[in-house]
């Protein structure tokens, strides 16, 4: 399939969905991805004859042979995004394109096929139309959709795979952190590193989640949220958390976040976040930000909020910081004013509910 080709996706209704009243229970309090839609969306490659037998679906299990090859050299990378209901009974997404285009960087660096942006939004579509009745009600509800890709073939070669599936799942979901938004504590990694120059940093791929289970695991051992990485060459600078880029606050009202050098995931959030917060008159930089300068600068109120941002949790106030020698606090601990704000436009923009100058939400109905 050429990347201008259009898929037509076959319906297949799942024929024992969840019931109305089932379904009002579940969405009454959903966590974070821990429930799910009735429907999913797959997609099938195959080199040489290019992506075919798109299908929406009853979600369920895929069948799976022991020697499919993402099992045994992870070919796998995924998306994450948001469907959200709006006051006038509509559904929109964010930015879903920019998802489309980083979800095809993914799949480069990990040396699968690159799906057509326009497929890849169309599947969303497909996903949302027919399980709309699952989009929770309220400020913090939304559908959480889960586009994945890996490589099915069925071989023990060290190569890439010659044939991929592409799937799509939805969850409806609440706050990401319970008791909403709050300040969290985060824990910061004095062995362990996400990743490394040269390495899959910047894709979206699952063993670089992987690579950073152990770090949250003692993150949570020391009674923090999340875990903060510092860069693999000189232990010196701050990266990002477990599952989020991270930003600072300074006493001159400038907003500060570490650059893009191939370690860090290129988030959609933190892109948003860097021009919001340019267009609301700060001044804005993309640089290293050590963390002997993030001690010293919150010690002396130089630094005065940090935040942490990315799709599932928007963004979220980072109030103390621990690591082996000791910890500190941001701002008392409170949320800061910057950050609260621009959580608030970043979830009005998402939801409708601001002016759009950038045209990044999408409407779906």
């Amino acid at each position: 399939m050429s990347g201008g080709d259009k898929l037509d996706f076959e319906i297949r209704p799942n024929p024992a969905p969840v019931s109305a009243a089932d379904r009002a229970a579940l969405l009454a309090n959903p966590g974070f991805g821990r429930v799910f839609t009735d429907h999913m969306i797959t997609i099938r490659y195959a080199d040489g004859k290019g992506w075919y037998d798109a299908r929406v679906e009853a979600r369920g299990p895929i069948p799976m042979d022991p020697a499919s090859a993402v099992l045994h050299y992870a070919q796998e990378i995924f998306e994450g995004m948001k469907a959200y209901r709006t006051a006038d009974g509509g559904v929109t997404m964010f930015r879903p394109y920019a998802n489309a285009a980083r979800f095809n960087t993914s799949a480069t660096r990990m040396a699968m096929p690159t799906l057509p942006e326009q497929t890849f939004v169309d599947s969303l579509h497909r996903l949302i139309e027919i399980d709309r009745e699952w989009i929770p009600e309220g400020e913090d509800g939304s559908l959480y959709l889960r586009p994945f890709m890996f490589a099915s073939e069925v071989f023990l070669g060290v190569r890439p795979a010659n044939e991929y599936l592409y799937v799509v799942i939805a969850s409806p979901v609440g706050a990401y952190f319970s008791g909403g938004v709050k300040p969290v504590t985060v824990w910061v990694s004095p062995d362990y590193t996400r990743a490394a120059p040269g390495g899959t940093g910047a894709a979206k791929c699952g063993g670089n989640y992987a690579a950073s289970l152990a770090a949250q695991a003692e993150a949570a051992e020391h009674g923090c949220e999340q875990v903060v990485f510092l860069d693999a060459v000189e232990r010196r600078y701050v990266d990002e958390l477990g599952g989020m880029n991270v930003f600072f606050v300074y006493d001159d009202g400038s907003v500060v976040t570490p650059p893009l050098t191939g370690t860090i995931l290129p988030g959609i959030t933190r892109e948003s976040v860097l021009t919001l917060a340019s267009a609301a008159g700060h001044t804005v930089q993309e640089r290293p930000v050590s963390f002997a300068d993030w001690q010293a600068d919150a010690t002396s109120g130089r630094l005065r909020e940090v935040f942490a941002c990315g799709t599932a949790a928007v963004i979220t106030p980072i109030g103390r910081v621990r690591f082996p020698e000791g910890e500190f606090t941001m701002g008392g601990g409170e949320p800061g004013t910057v950050t609260m704000a621009l959580r608030q436009q970043l979830v009005d923009l998402q939801r409708g509910k601001a002016a759009d100058p950038q045209n990044w939400v999408h409407r779906v109905f």
